[in-house]
């Protein structure tokens, strides 16, 4: 009797377990170079696991200088998971609106090419129609004084980047790059979503 009581104390403990896990959703955003993309979305209260990578080309596991030539097709992206009782995926949409220019074709600042392109692939047809909902909306009311060029494109195989590309900003915060094209993304992160941002 003793065992069955224990046996059922350990499966109840497993199980309540389980149930307080987050369940997690997954979202991709390609705007421009990975290393500002990826330093904006860590900074997010309730966005976890976010990582650096390729996807919506044409080759498979792409290397750092492949996707660069331009000739892949491949955007750099981070896909991330989310918890959405803590954040919604509008919520990351108006993040990712917000802090990059989603009217320039194939191109974010100095970096040009078909791997910078403003783009989101959507996990579900419930994200795409959010998408479509606010590219629509935004475009509507010329909130950006030109058309807004997102893509919006299926879900297809996330290829992780190289290890030096993860955690980029965070381990090379000093270097030029850094301090010159992704710190103004953050002080402007910290000013519009400051209750937003973990602690």
């Amino acid at each position: 009797m003793k065992t069955v009581m224990m046996t059922s104390l350990i499966l109840f403990s497993i199980l309540g377990a389980d149930a307080q896990k987050p369940k997690l959703e997954k979202a991709t955003f390609g705007m421009g170079c990975f290393w500002c993309t990826e330093a904006v979305f860590q900074r997010l209260n309730g966005v976890y696991n976010v990582k650096s990578g390729y996807e919506g080309g044409n080759i498979p596991n792409p290397t750092y200088d492949e996707v660069c030539s331009g000739t892949t097709n491949h955007a750099e992206v981070i896909e991330l998971e989310f918890d959405p009782k803590k954040i919604s995926f509008d919520e990351l949409l108006e993040v990712f609106w917000k802090l990059h220019d989603p009217t320039t074709l194939n191109r974010q600042g100095a970096d040009v090419g078909t791997q910078y392109r403003s783009v989101i692939f959507y996990h579900n047809e419930q994200q795409k129609a959010t998408a479509e909902k606010y590219k629509a909306l935004l475009n509507k009311e010329n909130a950006f004084g030109k058309p807004v060029v997102t893509t919006l494109e299926k879900a297809q195989t996330f290829y992780v980047a190289e290890n030096y590309h993860q955690d980029y900003f965070l381990r090379n915060g000093e270097q030029p790059y850094c301090r010159i094209v992704i710190l103004p993304k953050m002080d402007k992160l910290e000013k519009l979503f400051k209750s937003k941002l973990k602690h």
